[in-house]
């Protein structure tokens, strides 16, 4: 009876203010699909991102210091003197061995007649000399023949000396005595002169000969300034020394030029790229790797390369004014290093105008 009455009893009446669904807890939302669709996009960018990382960025080494260079030949004159014809415009093509220009060669040509002349005369003198020696010659065989004269009658003037004395006196007069002696030592004194006539005629032969030695020398010093004399001459023309554009002109016809003067330059078809890499990036770099090369100047075009050497040092070392470390606050700069990177095949200039100093950016395969 008492639990009857208890659930007869009516319920409480509600606090007044409260609402009766606020007692309530709150409903629980429901995930819908979108929320899935959200999170697997999320994990697709994540795994497209890693894809791309691990097959486009972490395999390679790039940068954008980078730029094309090329041995660039700077042509001078090797004489001086006006300049009558230039035969080159500016950035045009050229081929080893076109002529250039040509500066005026009267002046040389004058020399090198005048040097031609000095030949002429040397010679000539050579010519004189050994006339000289073969007369000369035959006067000392004369002059040794006079001696075996000279001899032959010293002998005989001798022998008649030795015959008037061996017999008795009474068969000889004394002055027929005196004369044999006299004509003895005269044929005796002749032979020595005639030794020593032979020995001046030898000693002049030999002087003849010394004198044809030095023209012979003087025969190729003519020579020697006949040649530097044609050199000066063909110097006036000036040919490309390789092929190449012409660049940096800085001569004009009728310009006077000077020994050494830089005229202009000549630009090869032979490129490549140097990149100047962090020294932190150069750890993976080795040479033969493959390089995929972008130029600013041809961005519709990758070209394909290879890493050709590293340079032994930073970039800074080899500077104008090296840094010097040792004085002063030290702050750590990371460096760069050149590395050397060629093209894989030769490449059209005349189509891409590729020219040193245009920025590039390669990235090196390391993996």
């Amino acid at each position: 009876m008492e639990n009857e009455n208890l659930t007869n009893q009516p319920s409480a009446a509600p606090r007044p203010g409260v609402s009766e669904t606020a007692s309530l807890p709150p409903p629980r939302r429901r995930v819908g699909p979108g929320f899935y669709i959200f999170l697997v996009m999320v994990l697709a960018a994540s795994g497209v991102g890693w894809w791309y990382y691990a097959r486009f960025v972490a395999p390679f080494e790039t940068t954008d210091d980078a730029f094309i260079e090329s041995y660039v030949t700077f042509v001078s004159p090797r004489v001086a003197g006006p300049v009558v014809k230039l035969l080159v415009a500016d950035n045009q093509r050229v081929k080893a061995g076109d002529m250039l220009l040509q500066i005026d060669p009267r002046d040389y040509q004058l020399a090198l007649d005048q040097t031609t002349a000095d030949v002429g005369t040397a010679e000539s003198q050579v010519m004189q000399a050994e006339a000289k020696i073969t007369v000369d010659q035959a006067k000392a065989e004369e002059e040794t023949a006079a001696i075996a004269s000279a001899q032959a009658a010293a002998d005989r003037a001798q022998a008649d000396r030795g015959r008037y004395e061996s017999v008795q006196s009474q068969a000889v007069s004394k002055s027929q005595l005196d004369l044999a002696k006299t004509q003895a030592n005269a044929t005796a004194a002749e032979v020595e002169v005639a030794r020593n006539k032979a020995k001046a005629a030898l000693a002049q032969v030999e002087l003849d000969r010394a004198d044809a030695q030095t023209a012979r020398a003087q025969v190729k010093q003519a020579r020697a300034r006949l040649e530097q004399a044609q050199l000066q001459l063909s110097y006036t023309t000036v040919y490309a020394p390789r092929a190449g554009r012409v660049t940096r002109r800085t001569v004009e016809e009728g310009a006077y030029v000077q020994t050494g003067q830089a005229l202009l330059a000549l630009v090869p078809d032979d490129v490549w790229v140097v990149a100047n890499f962090k020294e932190t990036q150069l750890g993976r770099v080795r040479p033969g790797q493959a390089v995929v090369i972008r130029v600013d100047a041809c961005p519709q075009r990758e070209f394909q390369g290879k890493v050709d050497s590293v340079q032994a040092g930073a970039g800074a070392r080899f500077s104008l004014l090296p840094p010097e470390n040792a004085v002063g606050n030290y702050v750590k700069v990371v460096q760069r290093v050149p590395v050397k990177i060629i093209f894989d095949d030769p490449v059209d200039l005349t189509q891409f105008n590729l020219a040193p100093g245009m920025s590039v950016q390669p990235r090196v395969r390391v993996k």
